[in-house]
């Protein structure tokens, strides 16, 4: 018995010197690493601390200044640019051509806006039915009544409609042309056949084109605030001085 046990102590002791043997090893790899991260470590942050910062101001992208944007379109008539807030001032060149895009856009919004509300008012009607079995004759001559009287997944079908021209013109800016962030046209629909789809400005000088925007520019103002005039009058009565019941 005490022959038959000695093999099985002396494997016993070998399988524990075995176990310390890889523990040092162990720790003295995690020691090493730990030893090799610290002095990266070391070495990359007074690197850092030294470095240069980087400065946040960034040169504009645009080819024309603030001012060669703003002399569009002439606004002689206010003896100088009419901006009373200060808006102009606000951002750079980058943040003045979405503002010039936007209004642009939002113009042309308005100036569909109040034609539509003055054809509903004078009793222009189109044939055929808005919706299943609901005739276009049948809605009411008041804007705010004729809104109402669309059904639900019209007014939702107008909204996607308008966001999908809103999505593609953004992302044929970046894929056809120059954004109008980037130096392009603020204000040019880049969406295949909503831009001048009869090709009116096909053959126009530079000239030309100019005073056309500028002319669009001043309609899309007036035509912004003639549609806040409606709506103030359907809202509130008496708002509007000499304005008919619409």
């Amino acid at each position: 018995t005490r022959y038959s046990m000695n093999p099985c102590a002396k494997q016993s002791e070998g399988i524990i010197a075995d176990c310390r043997s890889f523990s040092r090893n162990k720790n003295r790899n995690f020691t090493m690493k730990t030893s090799t991260i610290l002095a990266l470590a070391s070495a990359v942050v007074p690197a850092a601390a030294f470095a240069p910062a980087k400065s946040n101001s960034a040169k504009s992208s645009l080819d024309i200044s603030k001012e060669e944007i703003l002399k569009s379109p002439d606004t002689t008539e206010f003896g100088s640019i009419w901006d009373p807030l200060g808006l102009a001032e606000i951002g750079s060149e980058e943040t003045l051509a979405w503002y010039r895009h936007s209004e642009i856009k939002h113009g042309r919004i308005a100036m569909a806006a109040f034609v539509g509300w003055w054809a509903v008012g004078a009793g222009l009607r189109l044939p055929g039915d808005l919706s299943y079995g609901q005739a276009f004759s049948s809605i009411p001559s008041k804007g705010l009544e004729a809104w109402d009287a669309v059904p639900g997944w019209g007014k939702a079908q107008l909204l996607l409609f308008a966001g999908l021209i809103e999505f593609h013109d953004e992302l044929f800016y970046s894929k056809r042309s120059t954004h109008y962030m980037r130096g392009g046209i603020p204000g040019k629909n880049m969406v295949p056949g909503l831009f001048d789809p009869f090709g009116l400005s096909k053959n126009k000088s530079a000239e030309a084109l100019a005073r056309g925007r500028d002319s669009e520019i001043k309609n899309g103002r007036l035509a912004m605030i003639g549609f806040m005039g409606l709506y103030a009058a359907a809202t509130i009565d008496g708002s509007v001085p000499l304005q008919p019941d619409c």
